[in-house]
């Protein structure tokens, strides 16, 4: 049961480096050669609203089954796997919005605002503070 825990933990990380190996070609984000090519001072993409919001919610929601399933994998606690994704879909109610008026306000806001805005909707970065935070829980279940 542990190996195929342990295969599922893989199978989830995979899943979430294949999203951002394949973004390209998957999900509508025309700023992804904007934030690519920035240097090069390239003029603000034009996009549609629509495609665009629909592109990061699902690309939202497949980070979010592959790191439930990793944190589920891991741990093997159904109570704690709720609890992560209860956190990263809070983190993302709260970037998303300020992502999204980044956009409208065409970055003025600040590049690296929304360059950093940007990572926390379209990486599950919050896995990395919530493995740490319930592996260390783990380790004060066991005192």
């Amino acid at each position: 049961m542990r190996i195929l825990n342990w295969f599922l933990v893989i199978l989830g990380v995979l899943g979430l480096i294949g999203i951002r190996v394949v973004e390209d070609r998957l999900f509508y984000d025309p700023f992804l050669n904007y934030f690519h090519e920035a240097k090069k001072n390239i003029p603000f993409p034009s996009f549609e609203w629509g495609k665009l919001i629909t592109g990061y919610l699902f690309r939202f929601v497949l980070n979010l089954f592959f790191s439930c399933l990793i944190i589920h994998c891991w741990f093997r606690n159904k109570q704690w796997t709720i609890q992560g994704a209860i956190l990263i879909i809070i983190i993302f109610l709260i970037t998303f919005p300020i992502y999204l008026y980044c956009i409208y306000d065409r970055f003025e806001i600040g590049y690296l605002f929304s360059f950093y805005m940007r990572r926390f909707v379209i990486q599950p970065l919050i896995l990395l503070l919530i493995i740490p935070m319930f592996y260390y829980r783990k380790h004060l279940e066991k005192k």
